[in-house]
């Protein structure tokens, strides 16, 4: 189909839109795929719940653990952060007291 002008329509660029076949098969889909677990083979990690508390020493010993002087730091960050946010709800709060008390005594 041509446009009164005599030249081709304008055509999509992208790879998804060109002409022909899809670029996506089904046989390449489904080699992507995992394979389907049997469901009667079990499952050898966390298979029991007597196991769970030798994975969690396990994980616990690869934690990275901050020293006291770090903790420090960071709960002394934690504290002056939470002292501006309460300064500043507090100076909300007071400024909006103030303008409501201005619009409805005066």
């Amino acid at each position: 189909m041509t446009n009164p002008s005599g030249q081709n329509p304008a055509q999509p660029t992208g790879k998804r839109q060109l002409r022909g076949a899809s670029p996506v098969s089904t046989e390449g889909q489904d080699a992507k795929r995992p394979p389907v677990a049997d469901a009667n083979a079990e499952d050898k990690s966390g298979s029991s719940v007597a196991t769970f508390p030798g994975e969690v020493v396990s994980e616990m010993k690869k934690v990275i653990w901050p020293t006291g002087r770090q903790m420090l730091n960071y709960t002394l960050i934690v504290f002056a952060f939470l002292l501006v946010l309460t300064v500043f709800v507090w100076g909300v709060d007071a400024l909006s007291s103030w303008v409501i008390r201005w619009i409805f005594i005066r």
